[in-house]
């Protein structure tokens, strides 16, 4: 006799087709509580519309844009945002033995060092900031210190990796990729991520930093130069009209379109097709978008523009600024470039190389502050100051000036719509060296940020070989107190 039901399976085969049914049915609104459709929908509309489109963010906001300030080599925060009157006390001393210093590089161990400038209170609120930012102390009211940072390395390859995609390990997409994925951008014609280097070379991990890592290339940092063509090779040779590279640029669409249509999936050749297409459209605008001669001589002078030694970093603040305008979604300033004192990697001397570098960039950032409030665009446009750690509290042995680096205590700032102005948030102990209130990984301040930018760090996500990736992994808080 057959075991078989009239429709053709087995009892236990309907038996467990109907209770995946039932289950699918309690599942299905389930889904839908957790936004899981509308994150679909709009994975499909994106498809259609091309993954620069702009996108819904998961709650609203009014913040539109990201500016990051990137210090590249790690600022000492006992210098700059970190306040410690009792290294005073205890100069020359050394760290008490309580403290204990995991990994020093091969570098010496020396004595606790005052603050090398002296902390001024700025605004209202009294905020301490030293003499290496009096321009930017000036906009105390508007910046949310964060005192309590902490990270997963010591060395500036790593850190700097995972200060920009979350995890030290290479191969991950960066802050950048994840926002522009997350939230499109709103000009067709610019990249949705810019990234602008220090002449004097990039980052020692180099690409990573601002790679898509396991997603598309489509939303990878784009390397912008603010002098000349911000984009080395965007224009194709005189001789070809723009009428004759459309015609080309068609024929390849419609070529590449056939090849993918027969190879579904292809998500590489789907970012190229929209590489060629964004760079076209890019040939007229990205020029106009670094033109700073329409700008006036009274915004050229307030960036420092043309002045030493302010030039380079005000061009980049004021290119940021102007991408800001024009719907550009993320955009990363790195000051420092190569490697030790062309950085703020200060081992020889805290004074020579925060002295240095800090007068490159305190007025133009300042510029950037009062400019992006003046022309209303603060109030959408989050701006974010930091490296990838912070250095010690002692010196590298007797009578040196210099500072190793410090992952267990740090400082950042945020400044801009949604953040709390004239705060600090989290401390250090009463040396500078490590976070022991409020701590704030670097998951914790990616949440933050996309938090601010209408994203939730949890919901996401990537699926990459059998899981979910997320920027912030398992782990992440929004650091809400800061929060206006």
């Amino acid at each position: 006799m057959s075991n078989l039901f009239p429709c053709g399976h087995t009892r236990r085969e309907f038996v467990w087709e109907m209770g995946a049914g039932f289950a699918g049915l309690a599942l299905t609104p389930l889904l839908d509580q957790d936004g899981f459709f509308d994150r679909h929908l709009n994975a499909a509309e994106t498809k259609v519309a091309g993954p620069l489109a702009p996108k819904k963010p998961h709650f609203p906001t009014k913040v539109h844009a990201c500016i990051f300030l990137t210090m590249n080599g790690a600022p000492s925060q006992v210098d700059t945002y970190d306040y410690k009157p009792e290294l005073e006390k205890y100069a020359g001393k050394e760290l008490p033995p309580g403290k204990k210093y995991i990994n020093s590089g091969g570098r010496k161990v020396g004595y606790l060092t005052p603050a090398w400038r002296k902390f001024k209170p700025g605004g209202d609120s009294g905020l301490m900031i030293s003499d290496y930012f009096p321009n930017v102390r000036e906009h105390a009211d508007k910046l949310a210190v964060i005192n309590s940072c902490h990270t997963d390395s010591h060395a500036h390859g790593s850190a700097l990796v995972a200060m920009n995609t979350g995890k030290t390990l290479i191969g991950r997409p960066s802050l950048g990729s994840w926002c522009v994925y997350g939230l499109g951008t709103e000009n067709q014609s610019l990249p949705g991520y810019v990234v602008i280097l220090d002449k004097r070379g990039g980052p020692i991990s180099g690409q990573p930093n601002w790679s898509s890592g396991f997603m598309p290339s489509t939303y990878e940092g784009t390397l912008f130069r603010p002098v000349g063509d911000p984009i080395l090779n965007l224009r194709g040779p005189q001789h070809i009209t723009q009428a004759a590279q459309r015609d080309q640029l068609d024929l390849l669409a419609k070529l590449n379109d056939q090849h993918l249509k027969q190879r579904p999936g292809g998500a590489e050749l789907a970012s190229r097709i929209q590489s060629y297409e964004l760079a076209f459209r890019m040939q007229a605008e990205a020029p106009e978008a670094v033109d700073l001669s329409q700008e006036t001589q009274q915004t050229l002078d307030m960036y420092g523009v043309g002045k030493s030694p302010t030039d380079e970093y005000g061009r980049n603040c004021l290119v940021a600024r102007r991408l800001v305008e024009r719907g550009v979604r993320f955009i990363q300033l790195y000051s420092g470039g190569g490697h030790l004192e062309e950085t703020w990697d200060a081992h020889e001397s805290i004074e020579k190389n925060h002295g240095r570098h800090g007068a490159e960039v305190d007025q133009p950032i300042a510029a950037l502050l009062s400019d992006l409030e003046e022309r209303g665009l603060l109030d959408s446009t989050l701006v974010v100051w930091g490296g990838e750690f912070g250095r010690m509290p002692f010196s590298e042995g007797k009578d040196a000036p210099g500072r190793n680096h410090n992952p267990y205590g740090y400082s950042m700032w945020m400044a801009g719509a949604g953040v709390k102005g004239g705060m600090k948030y989290g401390e250090t102990d009463e040396f500078g060296f490590e976070a022991i209130s409020d701590r704030v990984h670097h998951h914790d301040i990616h949440a933050t940020i996309l938090h601010l930018l209408g994203l939730d760090h949890e919901r996401l996500t990537w699926f990459h070989q059998g899981r979910q990736e997320s920027l912030t992994d398992v782990g992440g808080q929004v650091v809400k107190d800061i929060l206006a």
